[in-house]
C-alpha cells in the first residue's frame, strides 16, 4: 500500500499537515501540559501528520461548464520516531479518506462524491475541534451544490464501521448542510444527520435490550449476581436478549460574520447530539461468562457543544488576537447515579496574543481558563489521600464515585517566541516556537503520568501531590 500512494503521490497535488514537538517534563508527565484540548489546542496535543492527495482524472477547466473528476485520498496518524509512545510506527496510521468525486455531471454546479464523506461549516481553531461537522462517520454517496453565495449538500451511506467497529452491523446514515453567504461578511448554516440500525434477527452485534436491568447494578457490574440471588440456583435461565432497533441523530449550526474594522471573523458553532445506544458489555459470574445487552440503558445519553472563535486585528500587522469560548452539557437520562463522561457540564475560554516583533519574529501569549462539573458526585481526586475523603469521608471500594469532588477548575499560561517565515498571523504557517506553559488545577496531578496512586501499603513509590506542572516545548507546526 505504502509504495502505491507514493506512485500516486508521485503524480498527484499533494497537501498536507505535520507537528512535531519536544517538550521535556521535569515533573513526570507525558509531555502534555494538561489532559485535554478543553484548555486550548497549544500544548495539550501531541505529534501529528496528515497527507491528502489530490489525481486528477479529467482536469477542471477554470470558467467551463466541461465534466471534470478526481481522486482524494488521506493519510494521516498520531506519532512520530523519537517523540512519543508510538515511535513513528505505521501501524498508526490509517488511510481515512478516500472517495472519487465529479462536477458538472447531469446538474449543473453539482459536484458528486462517491466514498468517504464529511460536510463541516469550519474549525474552532483554538481548540481544534469542528463542532458543526455531519457525515464524517459514513461511506456512501454524497452532491454538493455550490454557487458564489449559497451551498447545499446531502448525502447518506452506512456508518455501521465507524459506530461499531470489528461488532459491525449496518447503521443507515444520512445527513444534509446548507449554508448563504451575504456580501462576504455575514453566513449562516444548519443541517443535521440521522442514524437508523435495524433490527437483525440472529446477529448478536445488532441492537438487543436484556430485560429487568437495574442501572445501578449494572454502573457495579453485578447484573448476574444480583440475578442469581433473586433467582438461587437458576443461573442457566438468565434472561435472553430481545431483538430491537437503535436510532441517533445530530443536529448542527452555524453563524459567521466580520470584514468590521478590527473584527477579522467571528465564528459560531453549536451541536446537539442523541449518542447511538451502547451495544453490551460481559459480566463473569461462577466462571461463565454473559452478555448483558445494553440499549435501554443507553438509549438517553444526549450532548449539547456550543463553540465561538473571534480574531482580532487589534493593531494592523503589530498586534492580533483570538478568544475563544467552549460549552458543553451532557446528559444520560439513564443514569443518575454515577459520575461519567456523559453526565458532565463544562465551559472554557481561550485568549492568543500574537505580537509582531518584526514580520517573521513574533512573541505568543496564550492563557486558558475552564471548569468542569460532574452531575452525579465525585469524580476529581483534589489531593493523594483522596480514597480516605470522598462522600461523607468513607471510601466505597467497590462504589460508584472515585474521588472527593464534583468539579475540577483549570488554568493554563503560555508564552514564547514563534518564527513565521510566511509573516505575521496567528494561524500563518509554518510556526516555529519555542514555548513555556505553567498550569494550575484543583485535581491532584492534572496532567498524563505514570503516578502511581494507590493507597496500598504495599505501594513502593508514594503518593505525590502537584497541583501545578510546567513544560518546555520545541515545536515546529506546517501546513503545505
Amino acid at each position: 500500500m505504502i509504495l502505491l500512494f507514493a506512485a500516486i503521490a508521485a503524480a498527484a497535488d499533494v497537501g498536507g499537515y505535520v507537528r512535531i514537538m519536544t517538550r521535556p517534563d521535569m515533573e513526570g508527565g507525558d509531555g502534555k501540559l494538561g489532559y485535554w484540548n478543553l484548555y486550548g489546542r497549544l500544548m495539550n496535543e501531541g505529534p501529528y501528520a496528515a497527507l491528502e492527495l489530490r489525481q486528477g482524472i479529467l482536469e477542471r477547466k477554470p470558467g467551463s461548464l466541461a465534466p471534470w473528476t478526481d481522486i482524494h485520498a488521506k493519510i494521516e496518524g498520531g506519532t512520530v520516531a523519537n517523540a512519543d509512545a508510538g515511535n513513528g510506527s505505521l501501524a498508526y496510521l490509517r488511510l481515512s479518506q478516500l472517495y472519487a468525486q465529479a462536477g458538472n455531471v447531469g446538474l449543473q454546479d453539482v459536484t458528486w462524491r462517491l466514498g468517504t464523506l464529511e460536510s463541516n461549516f469550519g474549525d474552532l481553531g483554538l481548540y481544534d475541534m469542528r463542532p458543526a461537522q455531519v457525515l464524517f462517520d459514513t461511506v456512501g454517496a454524497q452532491a454538493r451544490y455550490q454557487t458564489p453565495g449559497f451551498e447545499l449538500t446531502v448525502g447518506g451511506g452506512d456508518a455501521g464501521w465507524n459506530l461499531k467497529g470489528a461488532e459491525y452491523n449496518t447503521v443507515l446514515s444520512g445527513g444534509i448542510t446548507a449554508r448563504v453567504n451575504v456580501a462576504d461578511h455575514f453566513e449562516i448554516g444548519a443541517g443535521g444527520q440521522g442514524y437508523y440500525e435495524p433490527m437483525v434477527l440472529g446477529n448478536r452485534f445488532a441492537p438487543y435490550r436484556t430485560p429487568g436491568v437495574d442501572y445501578e447494578d449494572y454502573a457495579r457490574g453485578e447484573v448476574v449476581q444480583s440475578w442469581v440471588m433473586d433467582h438461587p440456583g437458576q443461573l442457566a435461565d438468565f434472561p435472553n436478549p430481545e431483538a430491537t432497533d437503535a436510532a441517533s441523530w445530530k443536529a448542527v449550526g452555524y453563524l459567521g460574520f466580520g470584514g468590521f474594522g478590527p473584527l477579522r471573523w467571528n465564528s459560531l458553532y453549536a451541536n446537539y447530539t442523541l449518542l447511538h445506544p451502547k451495544s453490551y458489555t460481559t459480566e463473569t459470574y461462577d466462571g461463565e461468562s454473559i452478555d448483558i445487552y445494553l440499549h435501554d440503558l443507553t438509549d438517553e445519553r444526549t450532548q449539547l457543544n456550543v463553540g465561538d472563535e473571534l480574531q482580532l486585528a487589534v493593531v494592523p500587522d503589530r498586534w492580533d488576537i483570538a478568544l475563544a469560548g467552549l460549552y458543553g452539557d451532557y446528559e444520560d437520562g439513564d443514569n443518575d447515579l454515577k459520575p461519567t463522561d456523559d453526565d458532565r457540564t463544562f465551559m472554557s475560554v481561550v485568549l492568543r496574543n500574537q505580537v509582531y516583533l518584526s514580520p517573521t519574529v513574533h512573541l505568543l501569549l496564550e492563557g486558558s481558563l475552564a471548569q468542569e462539573v460532574s452531575h452525579n458526585g465525585n469524580t476529581f481526586r483534589d489531593h493523594k489521600d483522596s480514597l480516605f475523603a470522598s462522600t461523607d469521608g468513607a471510601a466505597d471500594s467497590v462504589g460508584l464515585e472515585y474521588g472527593d469532588d464534583d468539579t475540577r477548575v483549570t488554568a493554563q499560561g503560555k508564552a514564547g517566541v514563534v518564527l513565521n517565515p510566511l509573516g505575521p498571523g496567528i494561524y500563518t504557517r509554518p510556526s516555529l516556537r519555542l514555548l513555556y506553559g505553567v498550569q494550575y488545577s484543583t485535581q491532584n496531578n492534572a496532567f498524563g503520568n505514570s503516578f502511581v496512586d494507590s493507597l496500598d501499603q504495599y505501594n513502593d513509590f508514594g503518593n505525590v501531590e502537584r497541583h501545578w506542572h510546567n513544560v518546555l516545548a520545541l515545536e515546529a507546526e506546517a501546513w503545505f
